[in-house]
């Protein structure tokens, strides 16, 4: 009973608490706003974005707004909250809720004592978490872990639940384009299942043909649940065309291998030498399915940092058993006590409350308000914004990528230029975007064919130096981040 609250108990409690702690973060992401704004215009209009409503260059063009029932469920948390900075902290809250979430079943299935999956389970969290941001991309992560969960009950506990993985696929599939990440995980264990009836000894634990082919069956059940969405087959080759868009390795972040050089990136490298070193040191032989999964995933992740959450999902169990077993190889096991006195109840108690106030109060920190609004004053124009509202400039905006989906948030009067919809823009779009922003080619031209009376971009940007010495435009307004231009025949 977890009144005796016993030190595994006390352990997991400990755990998920600062898992929590790690997961809530001040909010700063500029690709929210975007989300938000589709929200807002569907539940208040109660229909589905399917066309372009907040740029002037795409304005009308079909649009297959994937996230479109995450981004209601968002909104309306954002909407609960207040809305402001209390609806950004909101946001951070679903967004930690889901993380813990996605890790609980994680930790459900890495087969190990409680000391080293705790351990295990810390460093997985702290390798997905450069993933974790309050937008659609957390329910991918949160379905990932849920779906490895049911496939690995299936495979290593002969629990056959495998009929929710459709049901979990279609409304992943109304959610988030990385319903992929579903048939990544079906292909891992059909793959390395296959692989261990040709080429391994046979265990109890490898799947038979039977059972393979089941997993088969629920992957194409799983693929047709995915059509019952507001664009039918599009959804399909949406994940397809996204990655073609070599802007995306080029330009964005989360797209492009990881910079091992940045620190946030290195449990990422513990997490891989971790998963298989203990592999290859324990006395339990690597399940071809583990190698399949981690060295795919792992794969994925050297090639785009937004790939490094998934990893995570698969190497974290598979580094837990191992660990487990490399330890039991050697006599090294704590063995915990399932029964406490009542002091010492009392004391595990007093630990658990202090610990608890303590992630209370980091969580408070970073949701204060004042500190979302320092924050998100750091990164994003939400004074410009402001002085937008209030001077209302004539013409076409031309803005920065970065700041698209927050103007588009903050100063819904003003169709954008462009925004984090790169599935919208297309490659030629955003490699012309990207010519104006760093002055090559005739970005002058650019600028005049797109008929852009004023600009609003980074103060310390490149276009921003060259428009200060500009013939033609003049500086309208300037913070600490953001600067304004205005094209002097356009006023």
């Amino acid at each position: 009973m977890w009144r005796q609250l016993t030190m595994r108990r006390l352990t997991t409690a400990i755990l998920f608490l600062l898992l929590l702690a790690m997961a809530v973060r001040t909010p700063v992401d500029t690709d929210i706003w975007w989300h938000l704004r589709s929200g807002e215009y569907q539940i208040e209009n109660r229909t589905v974005v399917r066309t372009d409503l907040f740029s002037h260059t795409r304005a009308g063009a079909p649009w297959i707004n994937h996230s479109w029932a995450s981004q209601d469920v968002l909104y309306l948390v954002y909407r609960l909250f207040g809305m402001g900075d209390s609806g950004s902290a909101g946001l951070a809250l679903i967004a930690g809720l889901l993380a813990v979430g996605g890790m609980a079943f994680v930790y459900a299935a890495s087969d190990a004592s409680v000391y080293v999956r705790a351990l295990a389970i810390v460093l997985g969290a702290a390798t997905a978490a450069v993933f974790w941001s309050p937008r659609p991309q957390m329910f991918t992560f949160f379905f990932s872990a849920v779906v490895y969960y049911l496939l690995w009950l299936y495979k290593w506990r002969r629990i056959d639940r495998l009929w929710l993985i459709p049901v979990v696929v279609l409304i992943w599939g109304n959610m988030h384009a990385g319903y992929v990440a579903a048939f990544i995980l079906l292909g891992g264990f059909i793959a390395g299942e296959t692989a261990a009836n040709l080429l391994g000894p046979r265990t109890s634990t490898i799947l038979g043909w039977p059972e393979i082919g089941r997993l088969v069956m629920i992957g194409a059940v799983s693929a047709a649940a995915l059509v019952i969405n507001p664009f039918g087959l599009d959804l399909l080759k949406l994940p397809l065309a996204t990655v073609n868009i070599g802007v995306l390795q080029d330009f964005i972040q989360e797209w492009a291998s990881p910079d091992f050089h940045q620190r946030h990136t290195w449990p990422f490298i513990w997490l891989l030498i971790g998963a298989l070193g203990f592999s290859g040191l324990s006395s339990e032989r690597l399940d071809w399915t583990d190698l399949a999964l981690v060295s795919g995933t792992g794969f994925m992740a050297l090639l785009a940092g937004r790939n490094i959450a998934l990893f995570a999902v698969v190497a974290t169990p598979v580094l837990a058993r191992h660990a487990d077993v490399w330890l039991a190889d050697r006599g090294w096991r704590i063995r915990l006590s399932e029964r406490t006195t009542p002091w010492m109840a009392r004391l595990n108690w007093l630990l658990l409350a202090l610990i608890a106030l303590g992630v209370a109060g980091k969580i408070a920190y970073a949701l204060n308000p004042a500190m979302i609004r320092e924050a998100q004053d750091a990164v994003l124009p939400v004074r410009a914004a402001e002085y937008i509202n209030t001077t209302r400039p004539e013409g076409l905006m031309f803005n920065s990528y970065n700041w698209g989906g927050y103007l588009m948030f903050a100063a819904p009067d003003y169709p954008v230029y462009v925004d984090g919809r790169t599935d919208l823009y297309g490659d030629d779009f955003l490699r012309e975007y990207l010519n104006i922003t760093f002055l090559q080619g005739d970005w002058r031209a650019a600028l005049e064919r797109h008929n852009i009376g004023w600009i609003v971009i980074e103060a310390r940007s490149v276009l921003a130096s060259a428009l200060r010495e500009e013939p033609g435009w003049r500086l309208d307004y300037e913070d600490e981040v953001a600067a304004i231009f205005v094209r002097e025949d356009a006023s």
